[in-house]
């Protein structure tokens, strides 16, 4: 068996079957697909069910609710095969995503991980972009400095649902963190990169879907820092001071992500002990001037921009 796929499955009815078809529909056949219905309350695992329907390579489990990680690595465990693949239950792929993957394997055996371009889709807003990850125009494959590309443009160069990963690299690193519900993908391929080459596909062949409900999303609201990724990489701080295109990226996404806790009056100080480890010398004009602004009138534009966005949804709807 070449490919283990797991979908994690929760609450995911309207888009869950669109997803296993794409997996159906792969030109390259030697694969296994897991399912793994993490506690859904809709009618979510039947219809997984009823799409595998006759596929012997392909099967369903359940778990009482335990979040993302838990069911992508419990999906690992009980799978076969050689390289992991990871599909969100709302986006899809290609039909050749799996037989690229394979290519780039071929082309680049001792690589940590393998990851291809992605489309954004915004079906509401009848938007879709081709994400814009921080390589050359005429770059095609090959090796790719990760945190180099990712600080560049802030689009990210391996999403959960564009990558194969090495079941040897996954074990080695014990897969996805328990208990991060914000970045929990990010985690394991920041160290994956940090220790292994990474192998990038220019070539958009995962969609990665933006219409999902909020309540569904590990975005659009704030967490708990135990639960966010960027409270929770404490083992590489060693890193910042000896590796600059960690350091830059890490410091990118933290004055990109920690902003509406910086605003929030719940874990203002959490973000704020955060991002005193910025290295401000190196951010540009505009996220010091964001940050240097006063927090009453930041938090009072903020209010009145989230309204204006919730009304905006209310009108669409």
């Amino acid at each position: 068996m070449r490919f283990s796929i797991i979908i994690p499955l929760y609450n995911k009815e309207p888009y869950v079957a669109k997803a296993i078809k794409s997996v159906l529909s792969q030109t390259f056949t030697d694969y296994e697909l897991i399912i793994v219905d993490d506690g859904s309350k809709d009618n979510s695992a039947a219809i997984a069910a009823q799409a595998i329907k006759g596929h012997v390579n392909c099967r369903l489990v359940r778990q009482e609710n335990a979040g993302v990680s838990m069911a992508r690595n419990n999906g690992v465990a009980i799978s076969q095969g050689d390289y992991f693949c990871f599909l969100d239950a709302d986006d899809w792929w290609e039909p050749t995503f799996l037989e690229e993957i394979a290519y780039l394997i071929e082309e680049f055996p001792k690589a940590g991980i393998y990851g291809t371009n992605y489309t954004i889709v915004n079906e509401s807003k009848h938007k879709t972009r081709v994400a814009k990850i921080g390589v050359g125009e005429d770059f095609e494959k090959g090796y790719i400095n990760y945190c180099q590309a990712y600080a560049k443009t802030m689009y990210m160069p391996l999403t959960s649902n564009s990558v194969a990963i090495p079941k040897a690299v996954f074990e080695e690193l014990h897969g996805f963190r328990k208990g991060i519900k914000l970045g929990e993908d990010f985690i394991l391929w920041i160290h994956v990169a940090l220790k292994y080459k990474v192998v990038f596909l220019n070539k958009p062949l995962a969609y990665y879907n933006q219409d999902v409900d909020v309540a569904n999303r590990g975005v659009g609201h704030l967490h708990n820092p135990e639960e966010h990724m960027l409270w929770n990489l404490t083992d590489l701080e060693t890193l910042e001071g000896s590796d600059a295109d960690y350091k830059q990226l890490i410091d990118n996404l933290r004055t990109y992500g920690l902003f509406p806790y910086y605003l929030s009056k719940e874990y203002h100080e959490s973000a704020k002990w955060e991002l005193d480890k910025v290295d401000w010398m190196h951010q540009s004009k505009k996220t010091r001037r964001k940050y240097s602004q006063s927090l009453f009138l930041q938090r009072l534009l903020f209010k009145i921009l989230r309204f204006g966005s919730h009304v905006k949804l209310k009108l669409l709807k």
